[in-house]
């Protein structure tokens, strides 16, 4: 074939071009050689010399497939009218010849396609603008083909056929058989004949096909869901509801293009669900309230597009949950409470998210329930009229205290690490994070000091957690007392090696001292009271001084002997025994070293313990049966008058090995050892004097005053940062910035804001502006 233009009889040209163009789109069987003919034919003709015929070979082209499709109709039309032949069928074979034969015919013209069509197409911010009908634009072959079958097949009798279609899917969805492809192929004929556009090339398929179908698919669930409610109750109407939903689905993907899928299931949803919410939630409550899983499950996947619906299931499930955590934390026993509380708040909530994942896909609206419910639980405040407020973060800090102990120790340290980390589940829902603090950090002082931990890197463990959940300013002093007691250590090694050099020998036992950094610590100025320390601690500390100041200069020492613990052996009973007691019991034990019998001037004159601490600890080691107090004084019936107050009732303190044998303490009492002392095991504690004059609940509530002080100074301090930055601002404007800004420690009342406000307008901090409702910084 040569590619030199040459002189053609256009009329010769066409006539063959024509006949292999009628077997080519009747699929009839063309030669190789006959087929690449045409093809060269085509180019000849659009590149001919003197004159080309590309305009005249599109016309005529164009014109034989007009007359070729109106024919085609014409055939169909009498074949059904005459011979009674079903009229989608036999238009579903035309199609399918015609489809597979235009994409063929527009193969030979595609020299002309490619070089004089394509170059005369509008560009697509033509056809975005202007809005070109169809027939003004310069299609290719192919695409022209599939216009006429859309203007002279599918307009003519479009009706027809989405009738019968409409008819082929109703008895689809009655389960009855019939040719699923030829449905299928009819309704992609809709959609191909416009694939050519790039605009709205859906716009024949919707508007012919897919209104009808929905409208249809309307009525019919519309009837169907009317005739489930009349006979089955809503479990069985969801499974039947979802079952008609899945199927329809697969008919969607069996026939309709994929653009009508949504549609679809949006009408059936509006049908079957929308319109029936009151039958479906009618039942919930029962179904949550029996954790029904199977029916909560169904309820979910039908209500889950529908808003209004999906939020009332979600409301009750939350109230479920409310219900389950108040029910997880009534009754607690008295002994052992904070365990009880933290372990059946978790199994709650665990039972809540498994719940969720099970049922709700861990839908995030239903996890936003399992939080608003926990949160609730957790912060709720049991006794309303008290003053104290919800004990949750004491309770949770007790926990944590009991878990961080050596009383731990039956616990491996995975397991203590593990349940600490769920712990910050629950902290997590506490909003006075604040009250956490303060009590966790007494406690975590307990331990430090009196060397109660398990090992320092499980402290250092839960401070981090609490880091990450609050931050590093909620967790600073805690770093910093963990900070003190390895600082500690390595000061103790220290003055050791400090001794050995300076040649000063402190005794035949450990000494070791804690150094507290004053702000970091929760101890009070208050506890301190006058005490001579025994002879035999004299020159280890006069020593650990002499040392301290010459490491540090310019630092000053402040002994806590109420917080000193140690450890004696007791040789005078039957069988030795190893005490762990505080500093003030160890000072009155050690009087007894050289004699059996002090009075209670002997002992107070060498201690130089206050008469009221002093009274405590003796009569707690009476009550021990450590001591015995007796015989008395002769004249002990005239100094009746002068007894001491021992500030609380003896009586009522418990003794390890026996019922309390207090007595009154006089002036003249004389206490010796009891020998005869006897205990069940061989290391015994004696760290601390019980506090009968303050109960734990009176505890508690100077623990909440002192929270309550340093709220309002957070409170001020924020606003003073706030105006500061501001200079000046509204009065509800700068009230929700403080509560914004208090939301991480704690929920601050708005009154309590106020009165912050007011006292930081007394101390001329700031002060109203020309506005009523406004506040002015005082630089």
């Amino acid at each position: 074939m040569s590619l030199r233009p040459t002189e053609v009889d256009f009329e010769q040209e066409w006539n063959k071009l024509k006949r292999t163009v009628e077997s080519v789109i009747c699929l009839h069987q063309v030669a190789k050689k006959e087929w690449t003919d045409r093809f060269s034919d085509v180019y000849r003709l659009c590149t001919a010399r003197p004159q080309p015929y590309p305009d005249l070979l599109y016309e005529e082209t164009r014109k034989f497939l007009k007359d070729h499709v109106e024919r085609l109709h014409t055939k169909l039309y009498e074949r059904c009218c005459w011979e009674g032949g079903d009229l989608l069928e036999l238009y579903y074979k035309e199609w399918q010849v015609y489809r597979d034969g235009i994409s063929h015919m527009d193969k030979i013209y595609w020299y002309l396609n490619s070089q004089h069509l394509k170059k005369a197409k509008l560009s697509d911010a033509d056809i975005t603008y202007a809005h070109p009908d169809a027939t003004e634009l310069k299609l290719e072959i192919g695409e022209s083909g599939l216009l006429f079958w859309r203007k002279y097949m599918i307009e003519p009798l479009g009706q027809r056929l989405v009738y019968l279609i409409l008819e082929y899917i109703e008895k689809d969805r009655l389960g009855n058989s019939f040719n699923e492809n030829m449905v299928r192929s009819v309704i992609d004929s809709f959609v191909v004949v416009e694939s050519y556009k790039k605009k709205e090339e859906l716009e024949f398929y919707e508007t012919l096909f897919e209104k009808p179908f929905l409208e249809a698919t309307r009525q019919y669930y519309s009837r169907e869901a009317e005739s489930l409610i009349a006979h089955n109750d809503c479990s069985q109407y969801m499974e039947k509801v979802l079952k008609r939903l899945d199927s329809e689905a697969l008919r969607c993907r069996k026939y309709l293009h994929s653009s009508s899928y949504l549609k679809v299931k949006n009408v059936c949803e509006d049908e079957m669900v929308s319109h029936h919410l009151e039958f479906l939630t009618a039942e919930c409550h029962k179904m949550v309230a029996s954790e029904n899983r199977k029916d909560l499950n169904n309820l979910y996947k039908l209500l889950r597009p529908v808003g209004q619906g999906i939020q009332h299931l979600v409301g009750e499930v939350e109230k479920h949950f409310v219900d389950i955590g108040l029910d997880a934390i009534s009754n607690l026993p008295e002994e052992n409470m904070a365990n009880s509380f933290v372990e059946n708040l978790l199994d709650a909530h665990r039972k809540q998210r498994e719940l969720v994942e099970k049922v709700f896909n861990m839908d995030q609206q239903f996890l936003h329930a399992v939080d608003k419910a926990s949160s609730c639980v957790i912060n709720r405040r049991f006794k309303p009229k008290s003053k104290v407020p919800c004990c949750s973060a004491e309770l949770l800090a007790k926990y944590c205290d009991n878990l961080l102990k050596k009383s731990a120790r039956s616990m491996s340290e995975s397991d203590i690490e593990e349940k600490l980390t769920q712990s910050i589940t629950i902290f997590r829902y506490i909003e006075d994070k604040d009250v956490f603090s303060k009590f966790y950090a007494k406690m975590l002082a307990k331990r430090l000091i009196h060397c109660l931990w398990i090992s320092l890197e499980l402290e250092e463990s839960m401070v981090n957690r609490l880091k990450q959940a609050c931050g590093h300013e909620f967790t600073s002093k805690f770093h910093r007392m963990l900070t003190d007691i390895t600082v500690s250590q390595d000061l103790n090694k220290n003055f050791r090696e400090w001794c050995e050099k300076e040649k000063r020998e402190i005794g035949n036992f450990n000494f070791n001292i804690f150094i507290l950094q004053a702000g970091a610590w929760p101890i009070g100025s208050t506890a301190l009271s006058p005490f001579s320390i025994p002879q035999v601690l004299e020159r280890p500390c006069s020593y650990f001084e002499a040392f301290y100041r010459d490491a540090f200069q310019g630092r000053n020492l402040t002994f806590l002997h109420h917080l000193g613990t140690c450890e004696i052996r007791i040789g005078y009973t039957t069988r030795p025994y190893i005490a762990s007691m505080s500093t003030y019991f160890m000072a009155i034990f050690l009087l007894f070293e050289d004699t059996d019998k002090l009075t209670f001037k002997e002992i107070q004159t060498n201690t130089s313990l206050p008469d009221e601490s002093l009274v405590k600890h003796l009569s707690f080691l009476v009550d021990f049966q450590m001591l015995h107090v007796g015989p008395e004084s002769p004249n002990q019936t005239d100094s009746q008058n002068s007894s001491i107050s021992t500030g609380s009732d003896p009586a009522s303190t418990k003794s390890a090995s026996g019922p309390s044998t207090a007595r009154t303490i006089l002036p003249d009492s004389v206490f010796s050892l009891n020998h005869e002392f006897s205990h069940k095991r061989t290391r015994i504690k004696i760290l601390t004097v019980p506090q009968k004059e303050v109960s734990h609940q009176q505890e508690v509530e100077r623990t909440h005053a002192s929270i309550e002080e340093d709220r309002k100074l957070f409170l001020q301090a924020s606003i003073v940062r706030i105006m500061k930055a501001r200079k000046q601002m509204k009065h509800n404007i700068l009230v929700q910035e403080v509560i914004e800004q208090a939301r991480s420690r704690f929920t601050p009342s708005v009154p309590m804001v106020k009165k912050c406000i007011e006292a930081l307008m007394e101390k001329q901090y700031i002060e109203r502006a020309n506005a009523a409702d406004e506040y002015s910084y005082v630089a």
